[in-house]
């Protein structure tokens, strides 16, 4: 079975449906409110299980309610937890989520323990990048811990996929040893000043993305799919077409399946197809993890978009 590493985040979601977002100093009177598990790492971990990989976390979540369910979450998914660790002062991070009636969100994060994940904890974990085949990471964990993560995966030989999110400036010493990158469109235009809204831009982007040393550009473009940049050939990959309820996690879903597919052994190419499919299932439903498919339910639209 693959084996995939994921660094990163666990939040519990609060969520609040609501007709439309509020301007700056307004209220309105929402919809309906749930809480479902999150955190980026937490997500993409949940969605690489989902897609048929075997999955270790390392993550930090508090010693409260919220992350005693988190961890019982993971292990429900069979995702490994040894490199999960509880803190013993900081909560456990919390998202604070709206979504509007076109399924448009708004979110903020307290990070709470997420903000302790600390290369000691990563160097504890070194078993686990022994053993994996690839490595996930995102931006709501410290970056130097993000950075540190990337040098031990660089050095067992791991392949490194990072998720650029929430975007942040990031050093070149970081994108040098980055084999994916996967920004959306929001994230691309932060690191590279440039808006990829046409094909041509979007090769623009991706250009000064290699130009800093990334091997592989992957920018995520919605119900447009994705742009791709491998050996320097730009390729569009069109998703299936999907009814937009929620799009919480659906960024989350693309990566997770991706790293799944492709420590596999899937093909570049069809690792982003199927990872498109995962994106387009997920925002037909609301929620973050509860919202992520399963490989069966993956290989199900691919197959009924193509008759």
């Amino acid at each position: 079975m693959p084996e995939v590493l994921v660094i990163g985040s666990s939040n519990t979601d609060l969520v609040i449906s609501t007709n439309r977002l509020p301007k700056p100093g307004e209220t309105l009177l929402g919809a309906a409110f749930f809480t479902a598990p999150g955190g980026k790492g937490a997500n993409q971990a949940v969605a690489a299980a989902r897609s048929g990989a075997h999955v270790t976390l390392i993550a930090r979540v508090g010693q409260d309610d919220f992350g005693k369910t988190a961890m019982a979450g993971f292990q429900k998914e069979g995702i490994d937890t040894t490199y999960v660790l509880a803190d013993p002062e900081l909560p456990s991070g919390v998202a604070f989520i709206l979504v509007d009636g076109q399924g448009e969100n708004s979110i903020v994060v307290a990070s709470g323990a997420n903000a302790a994940l600390s290369p000691v904890q990563i160097d504890a974990a070194a078993p686990a990048f022994e053993r994996a085949d690839l490595c996930l990471l995102q931006l709501e964990t410290p970056l130097d811990t993000v950075e540190y993560a990337t040098l031990l995966a660089v050095e067992h030989h791991v392949p490194v996929i990072l998720n650029p999110a929430p975007a942040c400036p990031l050093s070149a010493n970081l994108l040098s040893n980055l084999d994916i990158i996967t920004p959306n469109e929001t994230e691309t235009e932060i690191l590279t000043g440039i808006l990829p809204d046409t094909e041509d831009k979007a090769y623009q982007a991706a250009r000064s993305l290699l130009e800093q040393g990334v091997k592989t550009i992957l920018i995520t473009l919605g119900s447009r799919g994705a742009f791709l940049v491998a050996d320097g050939k730009p390729t569009h990959i069109p998703a299936p077409s999907a009814t937009v309820k929620d799009t919480t996690a659906a960024g989350d879903a693309f990566n997770g399946a991706l790293a799944s597919a492709l420590s596999a052994g899937q093909s570049l190419e069809d690792a982003v197809k199927f990872a498109n499919g995962a994106g387009a299932l997920t925002v037909t439903k609301q929620g973050a993890q509860p919202a992520i498919p399963t490989k069966q339910d993956i290989d199900n639209i691919l197959i009924n978009s193509i008759l």
